[in-house]
Formats: C-alpha cells, structure tokens, sequence
C-alpha cells in the first residue's frame, strides 16, 4: 500500500490515504446519484488508513442494504464525497479513489465491480462483477 493524497473540487478539504494501487467500482444506486455517473471508484480501507488534512468534512447518514446505517463524509462547500462509512463493515471505510492524486490513481487498475445487479445494460464488465459485495465481505 502507498500514501496518496486527495483534494475536494473547491480545495477546501485535503486528504491523505494509503491505498493499494487499484480501483473497486460501485454500480449502486447511491453511487450512480452522487457521481451523476454509472459507477464511482473506491476501495475500502482501515478508518486509520484516511488522514483528513485540511479542513473539515460534514456528514449524514442513509441506510443501505443491509439496513445498517452508512455515514457519508463530503466537503460542506462544493458537497465532493471523500468517504463513507458501512457501520456494517466495522472498522472499514470505502475511500473515493477517483479523487486521488492524478499522478497516481489514474495507474490504478480495476480490481472488481460491486453492486453488479445496477448496471446499466450497455455497461462492459471491466473487472470480476458481484451481484452485491463479494462473499468475505
């Protein structure tokens, strides 16, 4: 894993996370509404593994499939989605790697696509897809 920092579209909060060099696309629903696109990438990593830098982030809360809540973590200016997080899984977060230094998260490959069962139909399958999360998740 390596050290990549992150930045809002505003610039009001930075970031600093260590990640491994790839991608997890999310086909979700939510995700598809926040990105205004058909998937976000992310990979999901310790809480400890994400420093906010500089500023501070906002927060709410939604319930996700598994009827547990999920806490979103964005700028309170330009409203960019650093991270969420699943109570369900634990001391995990899911980290937007799509905002990540260019330099590097544009090298990333993608390593799965979750949340299979929402894509749109023309989608190509770009890694292995799970209907919903993998199995050891």
């Amino acid at each position: 894993m390596s050290s990549y920092t992150g930045k809002c579209h505003c610039g009001e909060v930075e970031w600093s996370a260590k990640v491994a060099q790839e991608h997890v696309l999310c086909h979700c629903n939510t995700c598809k509404l926040l990105s205004g696109g058909p998937y976000t990438l992310n990979q999901i990593i310790d809480k400890n593994d994400l420093q906010i830098t500089k500023g501070t982030v906002k927060n709410y809360t939604y319930y996700g499939d598994s009827g547990k809540p999920v806490h979103c973590y964005y700028c309170p200016n330009c409203t960019t989605h650093v991270y969420h997080h699943q109570t369900v899984l634990g001391d995990k977060i899911i980290a937007r790697t799509g905002l990540l230094d260019v330099t590097g998260s544009h090298n990333f490959k993608p390593a799965a696509e979750i949340y299979g069962k929402a894509k749109y139909k023309w989608e190509p399958e770009i890694a292995q897809t799970f209907e919903t999360l993998p199995p050891n998740m």
